[in-house]
């Protein structure tokens, strides 16, 4: 196969859909974002890298830092983590709060705000937030093998000022006591994560030992197999909101979205992907990344499903 000539495929399959979507506005640094971007890049498990558009353009990867996130908390408390976070697809919009009432404070699964907020405040016991966030930092630096990478701290105060769903759903959790640290150390954590700046090649690189079996291209072991292959599966059913059902049917390849418009898809044993274009469609999910993706798997035939 040549990854060239899919790319190629790929871009006459959304070059006349560029722009489309609504950008993130409710968040005022990323309502400034261009529309019209759009990147790509592929990182093969043999450590071949391709590319098309504005693959290294650092953008901000918001809800795709959740994938990392979890992988962290996972190696500090292990299955323990599974009491305070469900593994379940949540059926409902990213800062829901309606099932929390129900379900006494235990948010559906990782990927959903509230869930999310929870694995930041597990990072968060026993430190500071400066600690905590140095610490994703170093891990994101490391697996993409980066030094460079940085948070960008206009998204994170942009988020702090507006951010008023999700201290709703941290004080609510703190509640039910599923929030153990002060709620605005936990919040401010969650905030700077999700104003992660990476471009597509970064994010790709990142991602990839979720397609290696938990190692990196150095051979370096990030997570065992077995663990890597449960986050993908998490990925699969959670990683698209209320639309992760539709993203499977349409690309078939585990997935994690972000509302910065920036999309990681991993096809185990072959690659992982990172897509940006900032337009998102009515689930909060990029509308020209998912087309790519999409486009990207009918070419190569990758699906988990044969």
């Amino acid at each position: 196969m040549d990854m060239k000539d899919v790319l190629d495929g790929v871009w006459s399959d959304v070059s006349a859909h560029l722009g489309e979507g609504k950008v993130a506005d409710y968040i005022p640094a990323l309502a400034k974002v261009d529309p019209s971007k759009f990147g790509m890049a592929v990182m093969t498990v043999d450590g071949e890298l391709f590319t098309m558009g504005d693959a290294e353009e650092p953008f901000s990867i918001q809800s795709v830092s959740k994938v990392f996130t979890l992988t962290l908390a996972l190696g500090r408390v292990g299955e323990a983590i599974w009491k305070r976070v469900g593994r379940e697809p949540s059926g409902t919009p990213f800062n829901s709060i309606v099932q929390l009432e129900h379900e006494h404070g235990i948010p559906r699964n990782p990927f959903i705000n509230a869930g999310a907020i929870v694995v930041a405040d597990t990072l968060l016991s026993g430190h500071e937030p400066r600690e905590t966030l140095g610490e994703i930092l170093s891990f994101m630096r490391h697996i993409a093998g980066d030094d460079s990478l940085t948070i960008d701290r206009e998204v994170a105060r942009s988020e702090q000022q507006t951010g008023f769903r999700n201290a709703a759903l941290a004080n609510y959790m703190f509640s039910f006591s599923n929030i153990h640290n002060p709620v605005e150390k936990t919040l401010g954590v969650y905030f700077h994560q999700c104003a992660l700046a990476l471009n597509c090649v970064q994010l790709a690189t990142a991602g990839l030992f979720l397609a290696n079996r938990g190692r990196l291209v150095s051979g370096h072991t990030v997570v065992s197999s077995e663990r890597a292959r449960r986050i993908n599966a998490l990925m699969l059913t959670c990683g698209h909101y209320d639309a992760s059902g539709d993203f499977a049917f349409r690309v078939g390849l585990p997935g994690k979205s972000g509302v910065g418009g920036g999309i990681l898809a991993i096809a185990p044993g072959k690659a992982a992907m990172a897509v940006w274009s900032p337009g998102l469609n009515a689930n909060g999910n990029s509308a020209t990344g998912t087309r790519a993706l999409e486009s990207f798997a009918r070419r190569t035939g990758w699906s988990i499903f044969g």
